[in-house]
């Protein structure tokens, strides 16, 4: 008996793991206008700026790139609900749409992340090697924040 209820609990799953691929992601970047983000409003593009993209950008910008695992749900269900999250919190493609306030505040927000090392978070720097920091990268991105929020006019 045991030997049979496993048998069909064992269908039910498979069933159940093949009918929710037939409900994929929309895995479209919105449309952005390169004049409004973050690295651009800078002029920034050096070391700085290839850190926050690998670090950053696939998450807190509309320049997301998704995982080849995003396709196969429920994973992709996660990250596509990681992203909107992420995208609501911080949206470095559309930094300067951000009143000089919210702006003084992220960077707060972002030297307090980096700071406790909340930033990047584990999962994402397990499944993204490039994106976990050394200390000095972490320092660099923290001093760079820190010169940008002196530089903003409140």
């Amino acid at each position: 008996m045991r030997k049979k209820a496993f048998k069909i609990a064992l269908w039910f799953s498979v069933i159940f793991i093949v009918v929710i691929q037939a409900f994929q992601i929309d895995k479209t970047n919105p449309i952005s206008d390169p004049e409004l983000d973050f690295l651009t409003s800078a002029g920034e593009l050096g070391r700085v700026g290839n850190i926050l993209k690998k670090t950053c950008y696939d998450c807190h910008s509309n320049q997301s790139v998704y995982p080849w695992y995003s396709s196969v749900n429920p994973a992709g269900w996660l990250i596509r609900d990681h992203i909107d999250e992420a995208r609501e919190h911080l949206n470095f493609s559309e930094w300067t749409k951000y009143e000089a306030k919210k702006q003084d505040h992220k960077l707060e927000e972002c030297l307090e992340e980096f700071g406790e090392g909340e930033m990047p978070i584990q999962g994402y720097a397990l499944m993204h090697p490039e994106a976990d920091l050394s200390d000095e990268d972490k320092q660099l991105l923290m001093d760079y924040f820190k010169t940008r929020r002196a530089a903003i006019k409140l």
